[in-house]
């Protein structure tokens, strides 16, 4: 390789950490020990606040401390364009709690809601609520177990279900299987909808598998990129979609009006689908095949 491609390469793989969010951290607040790895907060600076694993990890969470409806993270507002798959929710279920802005955000607009919260980590869970701003009510609680357990117990469905547990270079395998899909997708309403957040460039498992599990799970199937990250967002749903994509595209605009988003989940979803044919196809993975 010329030394010139090699200074192309550095630079590109510069650009994709800083998209990531390997940013410079801020100064650190909080800093606590788990099992699961070292738990920090830095000030970020205009009121925000990043959730880390270790001092020089990636921020899983930024977080607004006075503003529920700040999403600081891309991915983020473009999961919520699942809500385009389901009927007007009732009962969610957010799997990895991380700082809580996405179950803030569906509080500020869900005013009337059942929303579950689940984290393996209880040193992430004080983390939210000591230093993040988050706040539990009677109807939005956290459960701090393992999300297959939680999810394989659910015995009144969800509208929305979110799977936020996976990272880029930490995935857990027990969450990617078909047996775990199966338990979803008896945890969502029939007319409900499942969003899961992946990387595309996750090795273990392969980001295709992954794909090829979800699509073999579920009737209805989209990708969506995260423009600038690495992030992929998983649409799913038990139930035959046989609405156009222009029709979600109307919905999505809809809801966006309707709760008075600071987006419009319409333009985000037009922008962000991808063709199926430029899905990447792998094994399906199981138990079994991951060594459960």
């Amino acid at each position: 390789m010329s030394i010139k491609n090699r200074y192309l390469q550095f630079f590109i793989g510069a650009l994709l950490a800083l998209s990531l969010g390997v940013q410079a951290a801020g100064p650190v607040i909080y800093e606590r020990e788990s099992k699961f790895g070292t738990v920090v907060i830095t000030d970020e600076g205009n009121n925000l606040r990043a959730l880390r694993f270790g001092r020089d990890g990636v921020r899983q969470s930024l977080v607004k401390i006075d503003d529920p409806e700040h999403l600081a993270l891309a991915y983020t507002s473009v999961a919520l364009t699942g809500l385009t798959l389901c009927a007007e929710p009732k009962r969610f279920l957010v799997v990895g709690l991380g700082g809580g802005s996405l179950p803030r955000f569906l509080r500020h607009h869900y005013p009337d809601a059942t929303i579950d919260a689940v984290d393996i980590n209880p040193e992430v869970a004080a983390a939210a609520i000591t230093q993040l701003g988050f706040r539990e009510d009677a109807a939005m609680r956290i459960h701090i177990t393992d999300g297959r357990k939680f999810v394989e117990n659910v015995r009144e469905p969800y509208d929305a279900v979110f799977l936020d547990a996976y990272g880029a270079d930490s995935v857990p395998l027990h969450l990617t299987t078909r047996e775990f899909m199966d338990a979803v997708r008896r945890a969502t309403r029939t007319d409900g909808v499942v969003v899961g957040n992946v990387w595309h460039n996750s090795s273990r498992p392969p980001y295709a598998a992954i794909v090829s599990t979800y699509r073999a799970s579920f009737d209805t199937f989209y990708v969506l990129r995260v423009r600038g990250t690495g992030n992929r967002i998983l649409l799913a749903a038990p139930h035959r979609n046989n609405v156009e994509p222009d029709a979600l595209i109307v919905k999505g605009r809809q809801i966006s009006a309707q709760k008075k988003f600071r987006f419009d989940l319409g333009q985000l979803f037009e922008s962000s689908v991808m063709p199926l044919w430029s899905i990447p196809g792998g094994a399906v993975l199981t138990d079994a095949a991951v060594g459960l």
